[in-house]
């Protein structure tokens, strides 16, 4: 590669550096003018009103008729609320689009256990492209899984009675963390 041709690779670099920021400050940027976006969204995971995922709206379910969520899982993280009057730990996973939705399972369910699985086989730079989560039904009226994609490739993973879901949970936070704290 002779000297210009290096330079002309290097402005075309410099260009499309320019470029990819400028897209990710669109992307940063919030709603301007009239919406009802405003603040997070939560949806919660699982069938107990039966749907597959909700949010509430004045304190009643309101089901959400998309099939699948995309966007970049920004955090997961374990949570002590209370419901129902009693103490449970929830999984709460922070996923950025045109807004913040975060999304709330129990620790313990399959929806969550497919969840970190998934996650925690995938490398910082996969979780750096979006993601799209997607509520599938089980069998059972009670059982909600979720599947994870990276672009058009459905991540498969697998787990069972003898998996080590601390292990597991620590791989899936480790990855997300890693991947949050990249830039560009």
């Amino acid at each position: 590669m002779n000297p210009q041709e290096t330079s002309e690779l290097l402005a075309a670099l410099m260009r499309q550096e320019e470029l990819l920021k400028q897209l990710v400050a669109s992307i940063n940027k919030p709603k301007l003018g009239l919406h009802n976006d405003a603040g997070n969204c939560k949806i919660y995971c699982n069938r107990h009103n039966g749907y597959m995922w909700y949010t509430l709206s004045n304190s009643e379910p309101q089901a959400v008729a998309a099939t699948a969520l995309t966007g970049y899982l920004r955090e997961l993280r374990f949570e002590k609320c209370e419901r129902r009057g009693k103490e449970v730990h929830k999984l709460l996973a922070t996923i950025q689009a045109e807004r913040t939705y975060i999304l709330e399972s129990g620790h313990d369910t399959q929806f969550a256990k497919g969840l970190l699985a998934a996650i925690a086989s995938l490398t910082p730079e996969q979780l750096y492209s979006p993601v799209t989560l997607q509520p599938q039904p089980g069998t059972d009226e009670a059982v909600l899984f979720c599947r994870v994609w990276v672009g058009s490739e459905l991540i498969m993973t697998s787990y069972g009675e003898e998996s080590n879901w601390r292990e597991i949970s620590k791989q899936a936070l480790a990855v997300t963390k890693t991947a949050a704290s990249m830039v560009f």
